[in-house]
């Protein structure tokens, strides 16, 4: 398992998931090279390729919270030749990008413009997009697009917020659910 937070969040923002993803059995890796992710998104995805290869992984499943989501599908989508990865679970990340980020001052949170060049081109790859998990609440005051990503298994919980619902229970359990996808 390896986990991709979000802009300005370094993994320990993910302990409430990482917790439960670890007691579910699960071997958890964190890229703390990642820091608190302020980079762009190819470079971030080039150090996760390079934590998976380096660590040796084979059927990876990356958890990602928001930008994290964005780095995890460029890096399985540019820099996964061997597929090492096997499944991505997102929450909250802004496939579609978000109508705000128009307004945001600094460059990485800019990058979340739906008119971004990447974020357009992360969007037209859909050929991974069967792999991928996309948890989200009703409301998301950071993307108020949403997250749904088309042709992924799209999941929307009761709890709204951006944040709040990484600490809901019902997320931990559905990322370890999905997680085990051969399991009853």
């Amino acid at each position: 398992m390896v986990i991709i937070p979000g802009v300005y969040e370094n993994w320990q923002f993910m302990m409430p998931l990482i917790q439960c993803i670890h007691d579910a059995g699960h071997p958890v890796h964190v890229v703390t090279v990642l820091q608190r992710n302020k980079l762009e998104v190819p470079v971030a995805a080039r150090m996760v390729a390079q934590h998976i290869e380096e660590a040796g992984l084979q059927d990876a499943a990356i958890v990602a919270h928001s930008k994290g989501g964005l780095i995890g599908k460029y890096t399985m989508l540019m820099l996964d030749p061997e597929e090492r990865i096997d499944r991505m679970v997102t929450v909250c990340t802004p496939f579609s990008g978000s109508r705000y980020a128009r307004y945001m001052l600094l460059p990485t949170l800019r990058i979340f413009s739906p008119r971004n060049a990447l974020t357009l081109e992360l969007a037209r790859e859909e050929a991974i997009n069967s792999r991928i998990t996309s948890i989200y609440g009703p409301f998301d005051p950071h993307i108020p697009e949403g997250s749904v990503l088309p042709g992924a298994t799209n999941i929307e919980l009761p709890a709204a917020g951006h944040f709040m619902i990484l600490g809901d229970p019902e997320t931990a359990r559905i990322i370890v659910e999905q997680l085990n996808p051969d399991e009853p």
